[in-house]
């Protein structure tokens, strides 16, 4: 399948956003592990309309004027990767969710560190949001863009 990407600034950090023909398939970190997120060649495409969309709404998000996004969201994984991302989205701008509590919204909650796994691989950073899962003593946990990054993003939502 063939991706096209644009790199913006944000406030936390350099993001690369990717598209597919279905839809924004990641928000990649600018220090993000090789390999997290399997995508193949890109193809640089800045005038690309769901990248500029995507840019445009995120923009407006770190602005703290938009609470949710509306582009269209192409997940690529595993069949259990994404219902735990289809449970991130429904977790409500400001709130968190322990991956205890996300296992048993997908109804498996004995997979909690799967839960973790996935939410680790989750392509769609920001939008969908995986800096709201945290520990279940409220520790801030990993984050593919860092701690600081998970910091601001759950500040932001206050």
């Amino acid at each position: 399948m063939t991706h096209v990407f644009k790199t913006i600034w944000s406030p936390v950090g350099e993001l690369t956003l990717v598209a597919d023909a279905n839809g924004l398939a990641a928000i990649l970190w600018e220090n993000d592990r090789p390999g997290r997120v399997r995508l193949g060649p890109l193809t640089e495409a800045p005038d690309h309309p769901l990248l500029v969309e995507t840019e445009r709404q995120l923009g407006e998000y770190f602005a703290g004027d938009r609470r949710r996004f509306d582009v269209p969201l192409s997940f690529a994984g595993t069949a259990f990767q994404k219902s735990v991302w289809a449970a991130l989205l429904a977790i409500p701008f400001g709130e968190t969710r322990s991956y205890g509590e996300v296992a048993v919204q997908i109804g498996k909650p004995g997979a909690s560190r799967a839960v973790g796994a996935a939410n680790g691989r989750n392509p769609i950073s920001i939008i969908a949001p995986c800096h709201r899962v945290i520990g279940s003593t409220g520790k801030l946990t990993g984050f593919a863009g860092g701690m600081e990054a998970k910091q601001y993003l759950l500040e932001l939502e206050r």
